[in-house]
């Protein structure tokens, strides 16, 4: 897998780069950016990490990840005067996915955006653009530039660039861990990154709360055409003092049932608003589903936000996945 050359002389040439991922942020694109931003500072280049949500809980052992602005402590005067007139977002391509208020975005002036993304639904935005969809995760297309840019791998990247494949792969599990992705999580090992460690971290860290949630959430399953659906509201996460980011993965359990191809979490953002995840088996194409709704993401695995009533929204998704050729 080899960067565009266009991209690699653009982070050549350039001396400073707002690097952005996108809302609800996770761990790919939380450890591309700062592995990223660690490999450009490594080579003289100056860098400010943005996200406009904070890191989750379970992502805070990640080296810098204390590093990110979000939109109220970034200086964006800076950038409108072009002190830093260069933008790079990572694990998405579409400018709308760093913040839903236009207010934020339209403040954002940069000469050059580049994007580097591996989501199926792609966006035309961006003057320099690197989407692959075939790649696991966003980390493993950061691990190739950092190599092509000549920087040496160091412990702090290894962690993040490892925890980002980590996370994108289901911890090696998904469909597609393929060789390489073995192989670079190797190189990865050896430069530092404790793996063990990681996935204790990613994986098995809940707090009691968080597993309160679980269970209330799970007792919402309902099935329906080898399709489960789950719902989290803002009274269950009053209840267990939790908060979205714990919400984090749950969307994977009813997929474990040997009749279920799709899994389906409805999260409550405000009455009659909802925040969907999808996860799929196989060949099944969640992120044509939630294109239908404004969203997007992978084949197996992406989202997208409904205004309906909890009713409604799940009869429309059900809907969507028998009208769409492509998905079922």
């Amino acid at each position: 897998m080899l960067p565009p050359t266009e991209l690699l002389n653009f982070l050549k040439k350039e001396e400073k780069f707002v690097i952005a991922t996108h809302m609800s942020p996770d761990g790919d694109g939380l450890g591309s950016a700062i592995a990223l931003s660690t490999a450009l500072q490594k080579i003289g280049k100056e860098t400010i990490l943005l996200c406009r949500d904070s890191v989750p809980q379970q992502c805070k052992f990640m080296p810098g990840h204390e590093r990110f602005h979000n939109f109220d402590t970034l200086q964006l005067s800076a950038v409108s005067h072009q002190s830093f007139k260069n933008l790079i977002l990572v694990d998405c391509n579409d400018i709308d996915r760093i913040s839903t208020e236009v207010s934020q975005i339209s403040n954002l002036k940069f000469q050059i955006s580049a994007v580097i993304d591996h989501h199926e639904s792609e966006k035309p935005f961006g003057d320099i653009r690197w989407v692959t969809p075939e790649a696991a995760a966003t980390g493993l297309m950061v691990f190739h530039i950092i190599k092509e840019l000549g920087v040496e791998m160091t412990e702090e990247m290894a962690i993040n660039l490892y925890a980002a494949i980590s996370v994108d792969t289901g911890n090696f599990r998904y469909e597609n861990t393929t060789h390489e992705v073995f192989s670079v999580a190797a190189e990865l090992k050896k430069a530092g990154a404790r793996t063990h460690a990681i996935y204790r971290e990613l994986f098995e860290s809940w707090s009691e709360g968080r597993f309160n949630l679980f269970m209330k959430v799970l007792n919402t399953l309902e099935m329906k055409d080898g399709i489960a659906f789950v719902r989290v509201t803002k009274k269950m996460f009053e209840e267990t003092a939790t908060f979205p980011d714990d919400t984090e993965h749950f969307v994977d359990f009813p997929r474990i049932m040997k009749d279920i191809k799709v899994s389906i979490l409805f999260r409550e953002i405000e009455n009659d608003y909802y925040k969907l995840s999808l996860r799929s088996k196989d060949d099944i194409n969640v992120a044509h589903v939630a294109e239908e709704f404004g969203g997007g993401g992978h084949k197996n695995a992406a989202g997208c936000r409904i205004r309906a009533d909890f009713e409604t929204a799940k009869r429309e998704v059900l809907k969507a996945f028998h009208t769409i050729p492509r998905a079922l």
